[in-house]
């Protein structure tokens, strides 16, 4: 379910965020830290006082979409993939497809002999030969690719970070989302529930969506959905530009700018091991609007920066949602016969 703060009495607009892969969350305190990352990057490009009125919990009604707990049904923080995907064919089909697809696109980017020796050796792993295609198969060609993924520059210092077992798992949930499988009781896929949590969560108001990683996968299949106002939808090293995996598997087809999204703002960073071949632009097709998404590389410090709050501490990323939100009309306040009007909280005055 949405876990929206709860304090507070918020009179501006709704700010959702939607997390991507990883394995069981507080919601709670994920809200908490993107809050306060975001905040760190406003003060840093000079919206002080949006950061301040974003942590005032009065004057911005923060939502944190959380999903993970939907795949931890048969993945544990942790777990193997084998035991993620169990014995759906198609899911392994998707997680098989998509080592081609990380490669190849990772292979655009190759700079010297080194990094092109590792990636055709992570290419032929990546291929399926003659041999058994149970997911078992899969996982163990997975696990051999991100191996040798994770020797490239930068990535090569990750290992405190993430392990090619706990990033094949990470995979594996890009895989079972895109497989539109996982039939609940009532009938609904495991994709139909993720998004079902987006939707509660951006309810019936204008939202500034912030999605990272797979989120972006599913916020922008549930914002075909809304039909408020989304006047700016940020997307954070996202996978949706994977050609051969993702692109064909959205729904709905050809992609397209959801119709009520007003800016689309996609942030990369060359670093960053999944957010590949980013010009989302060049071929996503417009809304009736003319809205394309504009892709923007960042650059942050460190060995693992595909982290959603290293992503939303960018004063790039930050100044922008901070120009949203103050562009973004507030509700007004209601006003007693005989009363004088207050200020909104977080106003000056």
């Amino acid at each position: 379910m949405a876990h929206p703060t709860g304090r507070g009495d918020p009179v501006g607009p709704r700010l959702v965020f939607v997390h991507g892969i990883g394995g069981p969350r507080d919601p709670e305190r994920e809200l908490d830290a993107w809050k306060a990352a975001l905040a760190h990057g406003m003060r840093l490009s000079g919206h002080s006082a949006s950061a301040d009125r974003l942590l005032s919990d009065t004057s911005v009604e923060c939502v944190f979409a959380s999903y993970a707990d939907l795949f931890t049904g048969r993945q544990k923080q942790g777990a193997e993939a084998p035991a993620a995907l169990g014995d759906d064919e198609e899911g392994a089909s998707v997680l098989s497809d998509l080592l081609i697809d990380w490669v190849e696109e990772l292979s655009y980017e190759a700079e010297g002999p080194r990094e092109q020796r590792l990636l055709e050796h992570a290419r032929a792993e990546a291929e399926p030969g003659t041999q058994q295609q149970g997911s078992l198969q899969v996982v163990r060609r997975a696990l051999n690719v991100t191996t040798t993924l994770l020797a490239l520059r930068p990535w090569g210092r990750t290992a405190q970070w993430i392990t090619p077992k706990v990033m094949v798992g990470h995979l594996s949930q890009v895989a079972r989302y895109l497989a539109r499988g996982e039939h609940d009781a009532s009938g609904r896929t495991l994709d139909r529930r993720v998004r079902d949590r987006v939707l509660a969560a951006v309810s019936d108001g204008p939202s500034v969506v912030v999605a990272h990683s797979l989120g972006t996968v599913v916020a922008l299949e549930a914002l075909h959905e809304v039909t408020t106002r989304t006047p700016l939808f940020v997307t954070l090293g996202s996978p949706l530009p994977m050609r051969t995996v993702i692109w064909p598997r959205l729904a709905p087809q050809p992609p397209t700018v959801p119709a009520h999204v007003e800016k689309w703002l996609n942030f990369w960073d060359r670093d960053d091991i999944l957010a590949v071949r980013p010009h989302l632009e060049r071929d996503m097709r417009p809304n009736g609007s003319g809205v394309l998404p504009a892709s923007l590389r960042i650059d942050s410090d460190g060995t693992w920066v595909h982290s959603a709050e290293k992503y939303l501490a960018q004063p790039a990323v930050a100044g922008r949602v901070a120009e949203e939100l103050a562009r973004t009309p507030h509700a007004a306040p209601e006003v007693v016969p005989g009363s004088t009007p207050s200020a909104p909280a977080g106003s000056a005055g």
